[in-house]
């Protein structure tokens, strides 16, 4: 599979978030303002591609060769806890203002599941290291363009006097299904 057919399948075909569903808490959590998506977005780039790269190494390194591959998933989870660590304490000193606005969503990405999926993924689909890399990238863009779409809406919907019955979570819902099925319209582009 070329760079760019993952590139393209990733980001809309198959968006993790749109496509698969992985990611829905954060999605939904931290999507009221453009700049925390974006900053999420950031974040979860760069725990994703890490994690994929440290956890691909460990898999074919270690788990593989010992038969430990029922392992797999507690090493990953480890793994990927100990990266969010760092990025946490990366974001603390460096983007304080980042670090508040992320909140609670922040050690969250310990247990997004497209972080755990897509080093998975990577392992399922048997990717050489450099595919694996280029499929991580592809996902966490393709999460960081959901997040920021839905920010953006939701944006757009906070200045709209909606009915009492949809306000918050309803219309919240209400629009990501409605993203969910304009990503749809791209089905077609990876056959």
């Amino acid at each position: 599979m070329s760079y760019l057919m993952i590139f393209i399948t990733a980001i809309f075909v198959n968006n993790i978030v749109l496509s698969q569903f992985l990611g829905i808490c954060p999605f939904l959590g931290v999507s009221k303002k453009i700049s925390t998506a974006a900053g999420m977005g950031g974040a979860v780039t760069f725990v994703m591609v890490l994690s994929t790269i440290v956890t691909y190494i460990i898999y074919h390194a270690v788990l593989l060769p010992y038969n430990l591959n029922f392992m797999i998933t507690v090493t990953f989870i480890l793994v990927i806890a100990s990266l969010v660590q760092m990025v946490e304490i990366i974001l603390k000193k460096m983007s304080p203002l980042l670090y508040q606005a992320l909140g609670i969503f922040l050690p969250l990405i310990t247990t997004n599941c497209t972080v755990l999926g897509v080093s998975l993924l990577v392992i399922q689909k048997d990717f050489d290291l450099a595919h694996a890399v280029c499929f991580a990238l592809a996902n966490a863009l393709g999460f960081t363009l959901a997040i920021v779409l839905f920010a953006g809406l939701r944006e757009r919907l906070a200045l709209v006097n909606l009915p009492k019955a949809v306000q918050g979570a309803p219309i919240a819902l209400i629009t990501a299904g409605l993203l969910s099925m304009a990503f749809m319209g791209f089905s077609g582009i990876g056959n």
